[in-house]
């Protein structure tokens, strides 16, 4: 396995060589298909970490002008096919995102809207009151976690304090284990309490199934373990998975930031208007 910079980007201007890194044979000339023809693909972002930049609390991210453009005109050139696939819920990606509404998968795979213009589906109920009131006081005794509640999901972040990771995931693994069909998914300081039955992964073979994302060569961009399952789906459909900062299983290209991955949206619209 040889891990080796793609020249047609990096002469396109899009990264500096040294940010992009490609494993393996696959990869080679993936960047330049994309940008000769993003008509023929389906595009899947993850939000956090990924199109946007890490914030100390999720309601501090910020949106640049620049890549809401860039988002919009490659919805268009792509028919519609591109979806942000994150583990907030789709009504506040339509607040982030405003006034733009893009095709989106929210809460880890629970909220399905699959156009701007769809009703948002739901598979999954709220969580139990008793257990969302059990998370929500956690930071009574530990102040420097934040829960977040999602309805059919709660996010429990401790990014202000990291050491906490070991006794917080013991604490909740026990709130959790009453509840039969609930579990818990750890990302980057964060555990998210969900059902089993849904994670990105089923949100992209939801998307795949119609148009217009069906018969396209499906692309996921995500940064953290909760996008395992998105990698593994669109790898599944013959598709790339593209990761953010460090490698998992299933993804053969990784860029060092989400700043890359805003300059690679602005490079494949600014190619396929050269077309």
């Amino acid at each position: 396995m040889s891990i080796s910079p793609s020249p047609d980007l990096i002469s396109a201007g899009a990264l500096p060589a040294e940010e992009v890194r490609l494993e393996g044979e696959v990869a080679e000339g993936v960047f330049a298909e994309m940008m000769l023809s993003p008509e023929a693909y389906a595009f899947f972002f993850d939000v956090d970490g990924t199109l946007l930049d890490i914030a100390p609390k999720p309601d501090g991210v910020k949106v640049p002008a620049d890549l809401l453009s860039d988002l919009q005109r490659l919805h268009a050139a792509t028919d519609g096919a591109v979806a942000l696939v994150s583990g907030r819920a789709i009504a506040n990606l339509d607040a982030l995102f405003h006034p733009v509404r893009f095709p989106a998968s929210g809460i880890h795979g629970a909220e399905l809207r699959v156009s701007s213009e769809a009703a948002i589906s739901l598979s999954s109920e709220a969580l139990p009151d008793s257990l969302r009131a059990a998370l929500a006081a956690l930071p009574s005794d530990m102040p420097a976690v934040l829960v977040e509640d999602k309805g059919a999901a709660v996010a429990v972040h401790y990014r202000a304090e990291p050491d906490l990771g070991p006794d917080l995931k013991q604490i909740i693994e026990g709130l959790v284990a009453p509840h039969p069909g609930l579990g818990i998914l750890a990302g980057h300081f964060v555990f998210e309490v969900k059902p089993t039955g849904h994670d990105k992964g089923a949100a992209v073979h939801a998307f795949m199934r119609d148009p217009p994302f069906a018969d396209r060569t499906p692309v996921f961009i995500g940064d953290d373990v909760t996008d395992e399952a998105g990698f593994a789906a669109v790898r599944a459909l013959g598709g790339t998975a593209i990761s953010i900062g460090r490698r998992f299983e299933n993804v053969e290209i990784m860029l060092s930031e989400p700043g890359d991955v805003r300059a690679l949206v602005r490079n494949l619209i600014d190619q396929q208007g050269r077309n």
